[in-house]
């Protein structure tokens, strides 16, 4: 087997992966970046990005549908499964490109292959052994599968990737699972014309979301049933049966989505061989450090946030500590608690912070307010008077310092960004009350919010 130097591997391209490369390249440092199968990781190719191509054309396609409210009239309107297909391929491609030009500007070596982990310094691939100080594994996460009778090798059974290309628009979707994954299939798919029923084992969707947002959230998407507080219990080809305690049900479908959520990649690849400390994911430190010697792990495959842009600042922390051992000190850590979440469904959510539920099991004092999106006149005027849409603070009532902010409706995700800043930088309400928000933007409604506060 030859040998080839040098200063930094990175296991896995998918967005942590290929950000610590490029970061670390552009710095000086000589990085090999080896991937087996997707540039860009399963986000760019076969979640993210893909998935919110297909949720543009189905907003298009809604908002075609209903603008006649707003003077406009659409005659012939038609969805073109095929051609929004292509568009989603297009879109893919043309960031894949993007990612393997960025990586060759910043002087990182790309190795496509599968990767084995032989020891701290070592990475095998295609007959090559690549030596370098430090290595980062970013290896990622794969689909988890429970072990439901009749779900294997069922042609009916899709998951997360396979639902990207289906020849058509299924008639009947069964989703077996309420997280994001299950809830923004199931928007896209009833946005479109299918009959969707969502089974979810716990008693609300989106586990992590304010239990009142979440039902607002469920409310909102009319054209879904959800079963939720149901167990499957097996599949029988295209009948799904399922219990909601004693009560036993079916349902028939032509698709079925199990989307139960997904695992970290912690095998196969020679990392509990080497010795790697693993417990539902690869055990780090908040520099992202492994118990091994100069190892590193980023993103999904160290279990603690399965979030693409929670990757993003795993490989900036991970390539700032390999830079300058003193990083920490300056603040390049992670910070778990303000690492935001975003749910892109029809209507979208996002958050960040502690959730009033999560302030009642704990038994902690929270001051909380929560306005509707209707006090943004831009939200109005783009979405009408009866659309689902909210904003809510979570202030310490002693402090005054903010906890959380969660929205619900419209441009969520598009403004969390700031919210998450809030708390990353402490403020209190006064802090934010000082703030200028721009008008007339769907924003204003986190400004409301904080004015709603009651000190």
């Amino acid at each position: 087997m030859t040998e080839t130097n040098f200063d930094v591997i990175v296991l896995g391209a998918g967005p942590g992966g290929y950000l610590a490369a490029e970061r670390l390249g552009h710095a000086g440092k000589k990085v090999v970046l080896i991937e087996e199968q997707y540039l860009g990781g399963t986000c760019l190719n076969v979640g993210c990005i893909p998935t919110k191509t297909l949720l543009a054309g189905a907003k298009n396609y809604l908002h075609a549908k209903e603008a006649t409210t707003f003077g406009v009239n659409v005659e012939g309107l038609a969805l073109d499964w095929g051609r929004l297909q292509d568009w989603k391929n297009t879109v893919v491609k043309g960031l894949v490109s993007g990612v393997a030009a960025t990586e060759k500007r910043a002087g990182v070596t790309v190795v496509e292959g599968r990767g084995h982990f032989d020891a701290p310094g070592k990475v095998s691939v295609n007959g090559v052994q690549y030596t370098a100080e430090h290595v980062i594994i970013a290896t990622g996460s794969v689909p988890a599968v429970p072990p439901i009778p009749g779900v294997k090798d069922n042609p009916v059974v899709v998951d997360s990737t396979g639902i990207l290309s289906l020849p058509e628009v299924p008639k009947r979707l069964a989703v077996i699972g309420g997280g994001v994954i299950g809830v923004e299939f199931a928007s896209l798919y009833s946005t479109l014309g299918s009959e969707v029923t969502v089974i979810e084992m716990t008693p609300e969707i989106l586990p992590f979301m304010d239990d009142d947002m979440a039902a607002r959230m469920r409310a909102a998407m009319k054209g879904i049933t959800f079963e939720l507080g149901c167990r499957v219990e097996s599949l029988e080809g295209t009948t799904i049966h399922y219990s909601k305690g004693e009560e036993k049900k079916s349902l028939e479908a032509d698709v079925i989505l199990m989307a139960v959520g997904r695992r970290s990649a912690t095998q196969g690849w020679g990392g509990e061989e080497a010795g790697l400390e693993i417990n539902r994911g690869i055990v780090v430190d908040d520099c992202m450090r492994t118990n091994l010697p100069n190892v590193w792990a980023i993103g999904d495959v160290t279990g603690r946030s399965l979030l693409a842009h929670a990757a993003y600042r795993m490989g900036e922390i991970a390539a700032a500590n390999i830079l300058d051992p003193q990083a920490s000190k300056r603040g390049e850590v992670m910070r778990w608690n303000t690492v935001p979440w975003a749910v892109f469904s029809i209507p979208e959510a996002a958050g960040v912070g502690l959730t009033e539920s999560a302030a009642k099991r704990e038994g902690r004092d929270v001051l909380v307010a929560k306005v509707p999106a209707q006090m943004s006149g831009r939200f109005i005027a783009e979405n009408g008077f009866k659309a689902t849409g909210e904003a809510k603070i979570l202030v310490d009532p002693k402090t005054h310092q903010i906890l959380g902010i969660h929205v619900l409706g419209a441009y969520a995700a598009e403004m969390i960004w700031g919210a998450q800043a809030v708390l990353e930088m402490e403020l209190t309400v006064e802090d934010l009350r000082q703030v200028v928000f721009p008008h007339p933007t769907v924003s204003e409604v986190i400004r409301e919010a904080v004015w709603a506060v009651k000190l």
